[in-house]
């Protein structure tokens, strides 16, 4: 096993100040709080800053604590050998690895090897695929590697992933990339709390709308109403008004909680990635936040999209990108022209953001760009259009009346599963939603949306990713036609923080069942009013466009509000399967499902 430490450092320390959310502290460090999780007292060596390298077919990790300070601050942090990040490791399609995991926690811990084909027994969910590894105990994973890209592995274990457990994973491939690079650097993204994880937890489910700093005031309504008149002002607050939301709930946790992280270093921390005039730089974006979508750009580069979540597309030249979490991106870049450039990610609701730098020498800094100004949804956002299908149809008697009693749905469309993912389509809702005092409104729109780059990118003077600009540089790889179609609605309860598929927990949900061998059609509509990334563990998900054809193979499909996507499975995976929303905090609130892959 190789070993080498390839994360630079930065700049010096800088002071907490007021702006601590913001820009953290520049010595970095790693902390956490978990709840049953405390700091022992051989914990006094902080975790080395950044992520090692480990590369070969057999790998030993340790995951224990150590103090890490991103504030001002020093906290404990859940590290894979000392490290936060833990370790990037780099295997190769084809081989068969070993991974021996040793548990230091006083809890029950588990890796999960994100994106990765392989048995479910090897996929690290405990509950499902095995019962997690046991304090003071190792377990051993091995499986044969039958594909290569950029993934990441996290564990899945409550909340230890917010507290520092996630690293970037790298398969090369056996054939040459369509592409050619002289230099490559891994960027994780990701978000970080002082905050105990759980009572971060409780306290959403108390005051969820507690980073929601951004409400509309008495002289936004003077100047709607001198706008757009005061009967549609008065009407627009009502709408609001009754589904218990404002224009400004973007993301239900931002920086005024967060401290975000590219390669476990704060922004004040600068890190580096080096180049050479004239290279040709490959940049492996990797979205391993709990809770953050990111948008990125680096003034004065054009990045060349040329993979997602670890599979080639067509070559896609753009300026932006949104990235969900647990999405990964490769792109790249050719630095020429100056000797440093901003790597800007801010958090989508713009209250903070992650950075580093490519530079022909450590040390160097490139202007960091001030922040776009924060977005506001509207009601087409939500699904609720306003030309007679679309917000008055969904709201009067149907939502509005009942909102947070029971749940809307009553006078709106039941049963029918089973249509078609593409198109504009007014849903059909499951009878689990009616009723139902775990969801708060309903769709009345939706459409697949893979032409729109999303709320806060829209005619921002850059050229922004959207999913339909990504095609998978080659053919459906299964060639059937789904057999049949199975479709669920992402639902939940803004107020009291509850998310589910159907309007049913975790907890209380059936498990999907899927015949093995079977090509089958997933549709998914978001009912809620927040944006969701869907990961189902084991098997691909074959994006199709609004016609309903193969476009993009991936492994995490984001659900803006108001959509209607579908993609393709092919159940060649026997076992019990993870299929959830990838915000940490939904995910443990309940928008999760099992589904069994059975012969």
């Amino acid at each position: 096993m190789k070993h080498d430490d390839s994360t630079r450092g930065g700049v010096g320390a800088l002071k907490a100040s007021r702006r601590r959310f913001v820009t953290g502290l520049a010595t970095g460090g790693l902390a956490l709080g978990l709840g049953l999780l405390r700091m022992p007292a051989s914990a006094g060596t902080p975790a080395r800053r950044g992520a090692a390298l480990l590369t070969g077919t057999e790998f030993d990790l340790s995951i224990g604590v150590s103090p890490v300070n991103f504030t001002g601050r020093e906290r404990p942090a859940i590290t894979v050998n000392g490290t936060l990040p833990a370790p990037t490791l780099r295997w190769r399609e084809g081989d068969t690895v070993t991974v021996r995991v040793a548990n230091r926690l006083r809890q029950t811990s588990s890796l999960h090897w994100h994106g990765i084909l392989l048995p479910s027994n090897m996929d690290g969910v405990p509950g499902l695929s095995f019962n997690g590894i046991a304090p003071g105990e190792t377990f051993q994973y091995r499986f044969q590697l039958k594909q290569s890209g950029t993934y990441w592995y996290h564990s899945h274990s409550m909340f230890q992933e917010q507290a520092g457990l996630y690293g970037a994973l790298i398969v090369d491939p056996l054939a040459p990339t369509p592409y050619a690079f002289d230099r490559e650097h891994v960027v994780l993204l990701s978000d970080w709390t002082d905050l105990d994880p759980a009572a971060l937890f409780r306290r959403m489910k108390k005051m969820p709308e507690h980073d929601n700093y951004y409400q509309r005031t008495l002289a936004d309504f003077v100047r709607d109403a001198r706008r757009d008149g005061l009967a549609e002002t008065i009407e627009d607050r009502g709408m609001w008004g009754r589904m218990r939301m404002t224009p400004t709930d973007i993301s239900d946790i931002n920086a005024h909680t967060y401290t975000y992280l590219l390669n476990g270093t704060a922004p004040a921390g600068n890190w580096t990635g080096l180049f050479r005039p004239g290279e040709k730089v490959l940049l492996r974006f990797i979205n391993g936040s709990a809770m953050t979508y990111f948008d990125v750009h680096i003034p004065g580069l054009k990045m060349t999209v040329v993979a997602a979540d670890g599979q080639y597309i067509h070559p896609v030249s753009v300026d932006e990108f949104r990235i969900a979490v647990a999405e990964t991106f490769d792109v790249i870049v050719e630095p020429t022209g100056q000797d440093a450039f901003a790597i800007f990610a801010q958090d989508m609701g713009r209250t903070g953001h992650a950075r580093g730098t490519l530079a022909v020498r450590d040390g160097l800094e490139a202007p960091v760009p001030a922040r776009d100004p924060r977005p506001l949804l509207t009601m087409s956002d939500m699904g609720h259009d306003m030309d007679g299908h679309g917000a008055h149809k969904g709201m009067e008697g149907g939502c509005g009346a009942t909102m947070g009693e029971g749940g809307c749905g009553a006078n709106m469309g039941q049963g029918g599963h089973g249509t078609h993912g593409g198109g504009d389509t007014a849903p059909k809702h499951p009878p689990s939603e009616t009723g139902n005092p775990l969801v708060d409104m309903q769709s009345s729109a939706t459409e697949p949306k893979l032409d729109d780059p999303g709320i806060g990118l829209r005619d921002n003077g850059r050229k922004v990713l959207a999913y339909g600009d990504m095609r998978s540089l080659f053919d459906d790889p299964d060639g059937r036609d789904p057999g049949r179609t199975v479709e669920l609605h992402l639902t939940g309860h803004m107020e009291k923080f509850a998310w589910s598929f159907d309007g049913i927990p975790f907890a209380g949900a059936e498990p999907l069942r899927l015949n093995y061998g079977e090509r089958m059609r997933i549709v998914l509509v978001n009912d809620t009013m927040m944006q969701h990334p869907i990961h189902l563990h084991g098997v691909w998900s074959d994006l199709e466009n609004a016609g309903g054809e193969f476009h993009l193979r991936k492994h995490t499909i984001d659900m803006p509000p108001g959509t209607r996507r579908s993609y393709r499975v092919r159940a060649d995976a026997l076992g019990r399967w993870a299929f959830h929303c990838h915000l940490l905090y939904h995910m443990e609130a309940g928008m999760m499902r099992e589904v069994r892959i059975e012969a």
